[in-house]
């Protein structure tokens, strides 16, 4: 399965070879996305608005891009422009994926509710639902007195109707080959991005004016167990294990290397479930994680565990830009029926 999963991810990202017999199956995959928009565009299938306004923080790729630290800026964005914000997401691999939708605690099992769900729970200052069904998780948090609803992932998920999407895309891999599911990376064709809201770039260069471009940065490590803080160029012993079982282990690998520090690289697979054996590197160096990955490894954390927590940083007028159609929603006499 790993040897499978690997040539899937060259064919994916750096166009491998044997990619092609794949294609049959990404022809009846676009042909069952297709039917699928078509009918909740023409109403056999049905959607859900909340009556708020909702913002979808999605992707057309598979794997991370970014999209949980730009809902956790959103969020704190908003709220501090008075709205009160809620999040909904879908707890992607949590054990009880909540049919019925449930708040999340900031002192919940990463294993019951999701890793990205909790990170969102502790750090967007926020309400968070998960919930399979994102429309009924929408409407508990209208129930609580949401005023604005950010949908964590779900641009394809179109039962929850939407007022604003935002598209995030991985500037360093952009779409891979450019092929559909399974063949390549891609969940919906390229040009459903000429459709949404806003494109933001996570890293790269932004290509033309339609196009937000954000820098996710990251330069104080934190201490697992004790909270303690150290700024990189503080740290000193170069030699670090680093973890990242993110979408693209390697954009972290390569920014911590670029800082100087010398790694002994442990990529996992998006959203993994660690234990404590999966530490079990034979040595006492520190382990540096990604802040997604620390929030499952408290119950049999050590010394040796540290994360890096990541903002998103924007140039000069580009948060305007990109908060812009979501504050024109939120008017006093907004009103959506769906």
């Amino acid at each position: 399965m790993l040897k499978f999963r690997q040539w899937v991810q060259r064919v994916w990202w750096e166009r491998g070879s044997g990619g092609g017999v794949l294609l049959p199956f990404s022809l009846l995959f676009v042909i069952g996305a297709a039917a699928r928009r078509l009918a909740y565009r023409y109403g056999l299938l049905r959607r859900s608005h909340p009556g708020v306004p909702v913002v979808v923080v999605g992707n057309i790729t598979v794997g991370g891009t970014g999209k949980t630290p730009l809902v956790m800026w959103l969020a704190r964005a908003l709220g501090q422009r008075g709205l009160r914000v809620g999040i909904v997401s879908r707890g992607y691999r949590a054990r009880h994926a909540a049919q019925t939708p449930r708040f999340v605690a900031a002192d919940a099992d990463a294993d019951q509710v999701g890793d990205e769900p909790l990170l969102l729970a502790r750090r967007s200052g926020a309400p968070v639902v998960v919930a399979a069904d994102r429309a009924a998780g929408a409407a508990l948090l209208v129930e609580h007195g949401v005023q604005v609803i950010l949908a964590d992932d779900g641009l394809q998920h179109y039962a929850l109707a939407r007022d604003v999407e935002i598209a995030v895309i991985d500037g360093r891999r952009r779409f891979g080959n450019g092929r559909l599911l399974p063949a390549g990376p891609l969940r919906e064709p390229v040009s459903r991005l000429d459709v949404v809201d806003r494109v933001v770039i996570n890293g790269g260069e932004a290509r033309g004016s339609a196009e937000v471009r954000m820098e996710l940065r990251g330069d104080t490590a934190v201490h697992l167990l004790s909270g303690e803080k150290q700024t990189l160029a503080e740290i000193h012993g170069p030699h670090w294990h680093a973890v990242a079982g993110i979408g693209d282990p390697e954009r972290f690998f390569a920014d911590l290397e670029a800082r100087g520090l010398q790694l002994v690289r442990h990529p996992f697979p998006d959203h993994a479930r660690f234990s404590a054996a999966d530490f079990a590197f034979g040595d006492k160096l520190p382990i540096l994680m990604t802040e997604k990955d620390a929030v499952k490894c408290g119950p049999f954390a050590d010394d040796r565990f540290w994360y890096l927590p990541v903002e998103p940083g924007f140039a000069p007028g580009d948060e305007e830009r990109l908060l812009a159609p979501i504050l024109a929603c939120c008017s006093p006499d907004y009103a959506k029926t769906g």
